[in-house]
Parts: C-alpha cells; structure tokens; sequence
C-alpha cells in the first residue's frame, strides 16, 4: 500500500514538472499540432503518453501525433508493434518510416551524428506532411546538462539544448516539455509504467563523447552533490560582465 502511495505521488510530481515547463517556456499554444518523435526509448514513450493524456483535458487544445523512424542500416532493433500499439493506446496517430542513413565509420563524422541528423530531417519531413507546427523531443535536463559540457570541453562555445527553438523562420518549432526532468525521474517513470525495452540497443550509443561527458559529471558529484542543478541554473545566471 506504502508503494502505491509513493508511486501515485511521483507521477503527480512528475506531470507537474512536465506542466511546468510547459507553462514556463509557453511550449503549447491553443491549436498546436504536436509531432512527437518515439525512438522507442523510456523518454520518448513518457513524452508521448504525458503529451496524450494532458491533450485528453478539455482545457488544453491541442493535437498529439507520433513519428518512429527506423534507420535500416544501423544495428539497433525497437519493437516497432510495441510502438504502433501504445500509441492506439492513448488515441494517436502513428506514423512509421523507414530510412537508409550514409552511415561510415570512416568517413570522419560520428555516426551518431550522421544517424540523429538524418532521423531528424525525416521527422522535419513528416511535420510538414502532416500539419504540424511544433516537434516534441524527449531530452530531459541530463541530456542539456551534458550538451552544455560537451559543447564547451569540443567546441569553445556555451550552448546547449533549448526548451524551445524557433525555426525555418519561425514557421516551425523544436520543444523539450523534459527539461525539468532528470534521467532517474524518466527511468523510475517507465519501470512504473512498464515499458518495454528495446530489443536490440545500438552498438554505437556509447561510442559517443555523451557517455565520456555523463561519467565527468558523476565524478563531479562527489565533489559537491548538486552539480547538476547547479549547471543547469547556470545556463540563466550567466554574468557577463565577469566573462572576457
């Protein structure tokens, strides 16, 4: 009993936080089309389900329709039926694609890169196709927290993921309703909810300067346990005239 006490009072935590952003950054407007990109991974299938059901409320005016993109040439398998199937779930419509990427593992760019950006530029595709004006991706506040690190530690800049980014001159855009989330909030979130792993995870996922960058983090928290609350805060406290 103790146990669903707590589950019931971490999901109401959780839709809190995600409403939150939401609220906050004005990530839906009356009459958004949402396309939400499912991998098939436990962020993307807490971010459809937490998009649909909040659609479900008479006071929220919006559309939720979800995109898998399957890559044919990169080792990884999802259970695209588990997929189609959750999404009749919760009433959406499912779009499934299937692309070839020009993947090399010598050609000098990461293949995740190569991989991420032609998966989204389908999903940019699909939107169009669709009416959709905005695409909902399910990075959370790890993945900024790591995004901010990895473009300071390679690229000499301070940049990260934005909640909302305005594109194609501001005829379209990219929300992260997640952002207030941590990675153990969405992975507490699917054991509860059950989801199902993929079957086969990518041989490259961690062949990646992220997962370098995530064990950098980890280490700093030993040093001082709110690391990572502090580097997200960080990235609206940003005192410019102590900078060069």
């Amino acid at each position: 009993m103790e146990d669903k006490k707590k589950e019931k009072l971490f999901m109401r935590d959780f839709f809190r936080k995600a409403g939150k952003a939401i609220y906050d950054y004005e990530l839906i407007e009356p009459g958004d089309r949402i396309l939400v990109g499912v991998s098939g991974g436990k962020d993307s299938l807490a971010l459809l389900e937490v998009l649909a059901l909040r659609a479900r409320d008479p006071k929220q005016n919006y559309t939720v329709v979800a995109a898998h993109i399957a890559v044919e040439n990169v080792a990884y398998e999802v259970d695209g039926e588990y997929v189609r199937q959750f999404c009749e779930q919760l009433g959406v419509e499912f779009i499934h694609r299937t692309i070839a990427t020009a993947v090399k593992e010598d050609s000098g760019k990461p293949v995740c890169f190569v991989c991420s950006w032609n998966r989204r530029k389908t999903l940019f595709g699909i939107a169009k196709e669709y009416g959709c004006n905005k695409l909902a991706l399910g990075h959370h506040r790890d993945d900024a927290i790591e995004s901010l690190l990895m473009s300071m530690m390679f690229n000499g800049t301070i940049a990260s993921m934005p909640p909302k980014l305005a594109m194609f001159d501001r005829t379209f855009t990219l929300i992260r309703p997640f952002i207030y989330l941590t990675d153990e909030e969405t992975t507490r979130y699917a054991a509860y909810r059950n989801f199902k792993k993929q079957k086969k995870n990518c041989p490259h996922e961690r062949a990646t300067n992220r997962h370098a960058v995530a064990e950098i983090i980890r280490q700093m928290e030993a040093l001082s346990p709110h690391v990572k609350g502090n580097l997200f805060a960080a990235m609206k406290n940003i005192q410019s005239e102590y900078l060069p």
